[in-house]
This record gives C-alpha cells, sequence and structure tokens, in this order.
C-alpha cells in the first residue's frame, strides 16, 4: 500500500467494501473516527482502521481483504505467494487472539423512556466502533440515571437534581445492605464502589467529550473502567432479578 492504494479499489468502493462486510460507513460517524487518524489516502485510511478498531473487526477486514483480492484481484502463484498467505494469516491470528470485547449486558434501557434508549444505543455504538475512551460522558450519564432509578426502586430516599453520582452510588449501597446479607468481600466491593464512582466524576468533566478537552482517557484504561462499571451494573441486575422475582 505504499502509493496509497489498497487492492483495486475507487473511494466509493473502498467505502462500499467496509459498509457491507464489516457494517462500518468509513465516511460517517461514528465509524469516520476510526479512519481519521493518518491521513486520507485509502492506505493511511485503513491503517488507521487497523490501529483503532477493536481486534476482531481487524481480523474480519483482514480476512475479507484477502478473499477479494483471491476473487477480483490477479495475485500471485507459487511459492512466494503460499509464504505471503502464511505471513498474512498469522497476522490475522494474532488480531483473533487479543480480542478484548467490552461485556455491556449491564448497560440496558431499565424503563421506557425514548432518551435512555437512546443513550444505551450511543453507548453500544461507541464500543463497537472500539472507542470506549469517546463514550466515558455517556456511561456516566447512563450511571446517573440508573442508580437514581435503583434509589426509588429499593425504597431508598429519592436522589436530588443535585446529588452527584457518587452519592447515588451511595444512596443504593445503603439500601441494599439493609435488605440483603452480603459476604464479607461482597460487601467490601460495594462499598468501594462509592469512591470509584467519586473518581468517574472528574473523569466525566476532564477527560471526556462532556466538554472541550483535548486529552481523553487512554484506550485501556477506558477499557478498564467500562470492565469495572460494567461488572457492577451485571451484579445488580443480577441482584434485582432474583428480588423481583422471588
Amino acid at each position: 500500500m505504499q502509493s496509497g492504494y489498497v487492492l483495486d479499489f475507487s473511494d466509493r468502493t473502498f467505502g462500499d467494501f467496509f459498509c457491507t462486510e464489516v457494517g462500518i460507513d468509513p465516511d460517517a460517524a461514528p465509524g469516520s473516527w476510526l479512519f481519521s487518524a493518518y491521513g486520507t489516502s485509502k492506505a493511511k485510511r485503513l491503517r488507521s482502521f487497523i490501529a483503532r478498531a477493536q481486534p476482531h473487526l481487524v481480523a474480519r477486514t483482514l480476512r475479507a481483504l484477502w478473499e477479494y483480492r483471491e476473487n477480483n484481484v490477479l495475485g500471485g502463484s507459487g511459492a512466494r505467494e503460499e509464504r505471503l498467505k502464511e505471513v498474512y494469516f498469522k497476522i490475522v491470528g494474532k488480531f483473533e487472539g487479543e480480542e478484548h470485547t467490552i461485556d455491556a449486558t449491564g448497560i440496558e434501557a431499565f424503563e421506557a423512556n425514548e432518551t435512555l434508549q437512546e443513550l444505551v444505543a450511543a453507548i453500544r455504538r461507541d464500543l463497537d466502533a472500539g472507542r470506549p475512551n469517546a463514550g466515558l460522558d455517556r456511561l456516566h450519564t447512563y450511571c446517573m440515571k440508573r442508580f437514581a432509578s435503583l434509589v426509588i426502586k429499593h425504597g431508598g430516599e429519592p436522589c436530588g437534581e443535585n446529588d452527584a453520582l457518587h452519592a447515588r452510588v451511595g444512596k443504593y449501597v445503603k439500601a441494599l445492605r439493609a435488605e440483603r446479607s452480603l459476604t464479607e468481600m461482597s460487601e467490601r466491593i460495594i462499598k468501594s464502589s462509592i469512591s470509584t464512582f467519586e473518581a468517574m466524576n472528574s473523569i466525566r468533566n476532564n477527560q471526556s467529550f462532556a466538554h472541550d478537552k483535548e486529552a481523553l482517557v487512554p484506550m485501556e484504561e477506558a477499557k478498564f473502567i467500562y470492565d469495572s462499571v460494567t461488572a457492577l451494573l451485571r451484579f445488580i441486575k443480577a441482584v434485582d432479578a432474583q428480588k423481583f422475582e422471588d
């Protein structure tokens, strides 16, 4: 791709390929973010996608590109071609082995509300696009709504409009401990979540798109934050399912 081209793609067919094979439009939000790191040539856009997209999407793309090459572009033959294919699919295998998909099953529309449904959809779009750091402000907003709802559901004192996220979490933890006996370890983890969510206020205000900030949370840290928050949300979902089914 040294010339800037990718196989025999035009700008239009390059976009069509990603829409059809990967389900991402390189020219429209939110997917366009994945292609914008290095420049506007097709080769630079592909390199950007490989650098930014989730590993499983990169692997799917590379497999589809090889299939397209075999079916539509005159390739080589013989030992050199076999060696190229061997090296290529070793790279594909590395991406498949590096997959890190955030389990977002705890993030759901917990009540019939169009705004909440769109918020959940926006969070999932960011995760599908491989950019959890871009959605941390929305995750904060979701948690504000979720814990306010949980406090009421569990009979606690309703949250005020000015109650910060960690205060809402604290009210929920108080209500949960009053109605359920937890193991010592679970109780410690739940109680520590209050200070965890207090730190999330700073992330939202200083390292997210909630305000005009240049420095977002690094990608690996954003994944870690999501994994930690969603683990608690999944636990809460399981606890609620048990309580309100009994």
